[in-house]
């Protein structure tokens, strides 16, 4: 690997982290949203929107974890918690100044739309470093098993695993702290798992383009590792 590929393969990497972990904090930002989706007249999605930008993560990881390989993946999902942890901070201090009378945006209306991200950060984080661990070990599980071969096997597997341990996590965490009606948990967790799932699904091809270019750009054989990753 020269010094050249080196360096880029580096940026590419910092550039998924950034996205991932854009993903992440907006997905807790806009949690509070609920919205519906009637799929072609076969089932209706209710859902938060804050599972809009989640999927992404899991795309990322099992790009980077194909690429970069498991301890990259790793990096960028503690990347991720202290991201998290940073924007709650924020968001607590935020709440917890007085506004001015002329503020848009009042003390009330401030605390409505952020006041429960604190429960739903910490919730979100303990579901999402429990599902991204199992999204990651999983995916390599399978990764070892069918010898680099099977890309769309060890994706969607690992992907359904992780987003039905994600999903009960959070809406189990959100129900016990008062955030979500004990009578929601059900139909809340069908419908977030199975929208992840049609997404895990959809997003396979991406995910064989993505591969494809860094198999391409960095001269990769199937299941081959950027060597040296540690480094970058």
């Amino acid at each position: 690997m020269t010094a050249l590929q080196k360096l880029s393969a580096g940026r590419i990497y910092l550039i998924l982290a950034a996205l991932f972990i854009t993903s992440l904090v907006v997905s807790n930002l806009i949690f509070q949203k609920f919205f519906y989706w009637d799929f072609f007249g076969i089932y209706r999605f209710e859902i938060s929107v804050g599972v809009l930008p989640y999927p992404i993560t899991f795309l990322i990881t099992d790009t980077i974890s194909e690429i970069y390989g498991k301890k990259k993946a790793n990096q960028v999902v503690t990347l991720g918690i202290f991201a998290s942890v940073f924007s709650l901070l924020i968001i607590l201090l935020a709440n917890a100044l007085p506004s001015v009378p002329w503020s848009p945006v009042g003390d009330e209306v401030f605390s409505n739309v952020f006041g429960a991200t604190a429960i739903a950060v910490g919730a979100s984080m303990m579901a999402y470093l429990l599902a991204q661990y199992v999204d990651i070990y999983v995916y390599h599980f399978w990764k070892k098993v069918t010898k680099g071969k099977h890309l769309w096997l060890r994706n969607n597997f690992s992907t359904f695993c992780s987003q039905f341990v994600d999903t009960f996590a959070v809406i189990f965490l959100l129900s016990v702290f008062g955030e979500l009606d004990w009578s929601l948990f059900g139909g809340l967790l069908l419908s977030g798992f199975l929208f992840k799932a049609l997404i895990a699904l959809l997003d396979t091809p991406l995910l064989y383009l993505s591969v494809y270019l860094f198999r391409k750009k960095f001269n990769l054989k199937q299941g081959e590792e950027l060597p040296d990753s540690e480094s970058l």
